[in-house]
C-alpha cells in the first residue's frame, strides 16, 4: 500500500495529526528535551508525510523512544507504540493511551496470531505512523551497534502491506546511558537522527509469513538500520550483528559484559 492509497482509505484528507492531547503531551515533553540537546535531522523528507507506515529505529538508551517521538512531532507525524492491552486499563494511564491513538496488544487470551493482524488493520484504517524497535530491548552490543532483530517490525508491515521505514540515532547515550538511571543536562548535547529509504520488501510480500520468510525480512532491515547508523558514526558496523545467544546472554534485563 502506497501512502496515497493510505491517504486515499482516510477519505483522502490531509489534517493536521497535532491533535490536543499531542499538543498537551508535546507542551510538557519538547521544553525539556530541548534543554536535553539539539537535534540534527538527516534526510527528514523521507519520513512519510501522510498514510500509515512501521518506523524500525536502533535502541540503546531508554530514553530513545522520547527522544525518536520528539523527531516524528518536528517532522509532522505523531508516533504511535504498541502498547500492552493492561495498561489501557489503567486509570490516567489508560487515558493518555487511548486518546493519544496508542495501539493495545492482548499478551494472552487471544488466538495465536490474530492480535498482530488486528492491530495491523486499525493502523491501516487510522493511517497512523506506528514505531516499532526491531530489537525489542536495548542492544547487547557493546560498541552500541544495532543486534540481531525480531521480527514484529517486519511482521506488522507485511500484514498491512505499508511502508517500513529504518532510523538511526546517535548521541542518546550521552543524555542517558545504556541501563543508566539519571538523565545528564548538561552541557547540552547534540542528537543525531538520519531517515532512510522504505526498506524493499517485494520479494517478501505475497508470501506466506513464516519464520523463515519473517527472519530474512528483520535481516534486510537491520543491515539498512546499522548502515544508516554507520553513516552516523563514520565508522565500519561489525560484520555480523551481536547475537546475545551465542554470548550466553538474555535478551531482557541488563547487559551483561561477556
Amino acid at each position: 500500500m502506497t501512502d496515497r492509497n493510505a491517504t486515499k482509505r482516510q477519505g483522502g484528507r490531509r489534517k493536521s495529526e497535532k491533535i490536543p492531547i499531542f499538543r498537551l503531551l508535546a507542551g510538557i515533553l519538547i521544553p525539556p528535551m530541548e534543554l536535553l540537546a539539539r537535534y540534527v535531522i538527516i534526510d527528514g523528507d523521507k519520513l512519510p508525510k501522510t498514510g500509515a507506515f512501521v518506523a524500525s529505529p536502533n535502541h540503546y538508551s531508554e530514553i530513545d523512544p522520547v527522544v525518536v517521538g520528539r523527531v516524528m512531532y518536528k517532522l509532522g507525524r505523531m508516533p504511535r507504540y504498541m502498547a500492552k492491552a493492561s495498561l489501557f486499563r489503567v486509570p490516567v494511564v489508560g487515558w493518555f493511551l487511548r486518546t493519544s491513538g496508542q495501539i493495545p496488544v492482548e499478551r494472552t487470551g487471544v488466538v495465536r496470531g490474530q492480535d498482530p493482524i488486528a492491530a495491523a488493520d486499525q493502523i491501516v484504517r487510522a493511517g497512523h505512523a506506528v514505531v516499532i524497535y526491531p530489537e525489542g530491548s536495548l542492544t547487547r552490543d557493546p560498541g552500541l551497534w544495532p543486534m540481531r532483530g525480531k521480527t514484529g517490525a517486519v511482521r506488522m508491515a507485511l500484514l498491512a502491506d505499508i511502508p517500513l521505514i529504518p532510523i538511526a540515532h546517535w548521541g542518546t547515550q550521552h543524555v542517558m546511558p545504556r541501563y543508566g538511571k539519571k538523565i545528564s543536562f548538561f552541557p547540552r548535547k547534540t542528537i543525531t537522527v538520519k531517515i532512510g529509504d522504505p526498506v524493499d520488501l517485494s520479494q517478501f510480500r505475497g508470501k506466506p509469513l513464516d519464520p523463515k520468510t519473517l527472519q530474512a525480512a528483520t535481516a534486510v532491515l537491520m543491515v539498512a538500520i546499522t548502515a544508516l547508523l554507520a553513516d552516523l558514526r563514520k565508522e565500519q558496523a561489525p560484520a555480523e550483528p551481536w547475537d546475545p545467544s551465542k554470548h550466553s546472554q538474555t535478551e531482557i534485563g541488563r547487559f551483561e559484559q561477556p
